[in-house]
């Protein structure tokens, strides 16, 4: 009987120990949450409609920035660029007419012609004078005498219009305001090749950033559509790993933090900053669960890498993430 209350009382302490044990004693394993890499990837478009003519990468390629990515059919917008160029260049030739020093010369011209109009004028005014004295004789007919004054009016009415067209040459405000004008539509033509040539420009596609041909959407000879991606580019900054916690973490979570990954690819210093926390929570994902993570809700959370050091991580790669102060966390 002894024996036996004695072994009760051994059982007994024995449970007591491994209770204390269990409570005090037990180091927990690290905290760690289950996510998976993504990427934001950049779907390359054209800005506007055409042909493909040539796709310079393929799935996989791995690209520097400005790196050429395909090309569109050119020739209509090559054309206008030359239509663009000619028309700038007149705008500008008539342009340095109206500044230059050959302007004298019209006027000269202007002037002779009025002269000469003048002329034709006296001499029409002399024949219908003496014209109509002889009328009265009889030795001119009335028809002659009134064909010379039409002519008369008409030779008057040619010297009231060169008398204007050579006070529009000289009027020197009439002539800035043709200079303004004409500088006006150098500037329009200016502008027009401008956007000739934009638009020529984007006949070529380059990467608007260093990364990895994610995947390509058309093919020579197909006709892409503006805003219709062509090409998926992954750059490394846009590489992040998805993961999320309970609620019960969420006080201690913060954007800015610095959280460790671990993968079977990753290296061992391998960190990211949170840069993410969503507001609103969701149910557990039926990818993420372990027998550590119980929450019936959790907030998904978003850290962004080194990008010098993201090539490791491929989207869709499950990441283990743990908190860099484990001491801080219970």
């Amino acid at each position: 009987m002894k024996r036996l209350g004695l072994a009760l009382l051994a059982l007994a302490l024995a449970a007591a120990g491994y209770a204390a044990w269990r409570r005090f004693g037990r180091s927990e394993p690290p905290l760690r949450w289950l996510g998976y890499a993504e990427g934001d990837y950049l779907k390359i478009a054209p800005t506007q409609p055409g042909r493909l003519i040539r796709l310079a990468v393929a799935r996989g390629d791995t690209v520097a920035q400005g790196a050429l990515l395909f090309t569109q059919d050119d020739v209509a917008d090559r054309a206008a660029v030359d239509q663009a160029k000619a028309d700038l260049a007149g705008a500008r030739e008539k342009l340095a007419d109206l500044e230059g020093a050959g302007r004298a010369a019209e006027i000269d011209q202007a002037r002779a012609e009025l002269m000469d109009m003048q002329a034709a004028y006296d001499r029409i005014s002399r024949d219908l004078a003496r014209n109509e004295v002889l009328v009265r004789t009889g030795a001119a007919t009335r028809q002659s005498v009134d064909q010379q004054r039409d002519d008369q009016r008409s030779a008057a009415a040619h010297i009231e219009a060169a008398r204007a067209k050579l006070a529009l040459i000289t009027a020197a405000t009439g002539r800035a305001h043709a200079i303004a004008a004409q500088n006006d539509a150098v500037d329009s033509a200016a502008a027009a090749l401008r956007q000739a040539q934009w638009r020529l420009d984007q006949r070529l596609v380059t990467a608007p950033e260093a990364g990895r041909i994610a995947d390509t959407y058309a093919q020579p000879g197909e006709t892409a559509a503006a805003a219709s991606p062509v090409v998926s580019l992954l750059p490394p900054g846009n590489i992040l790993v998805r993961f999320f916690i309970p609620e019960t973490m969420l006080a201690r979570v913060h954007t800015g933090d610095r959280v460790r990954l671990l993968c079977d690819s990753c290296a061992p210093d391998l960190d990211a900053r949170i840069t993410f926390i969503a507001t609103a929570p969701e149910y557990t994902p039926p990818v993420i669960y372990s027998a550590g993570t119980r929450a019936s809700l959790v907030y998904l959370v978003e850290a962004h890498p080194d990008p010098a050091r993201t090539p490791p991580l491929k989207p869709g790669q499950p990441v283990d993430v743990m908190p860099t102060a484990v001491a801080s966390v219970p």
